[in-house]
């Protein structure tokens, strides 16, 4: 199960998506500027993709969003 997972998320780069968004959480101030940051960089990360000849991937869009709540969610546990 976890090399399915680990090779899923080596597929279009998702991993770096993940990363990416949740440090956008970790660095946001409250639930809504995360939100608004994650949704606004996936946003224009798939934008640039589109842009240059690729498609719009939702599953990587999914993944900046997803890893943007899992970041804000660090950050509210740590006082």
């Amino acid at each position: 199960m976890a090399c399915k997972l680990i090779q899923w998320l080596k597929e279009s780069n998702r991993y770096k998506h993940l990363i990416g968004g949740t440090l956008v959480g970790l660095l946001s101030d409250g639930p809504y500027c995360a939100a608004y940051a994650a949704v606004l960089t996936a946003s224009a990360l798939e934008y640039k993709d589109k842009a240059h000849g690729g498609a719009w991937d939702w599953l990587d869009w999914l993944c900046t969003v997803a890893g943007a709540a899992i970041g804000y969610g660090i950050r509210a546990l740590i006082p």
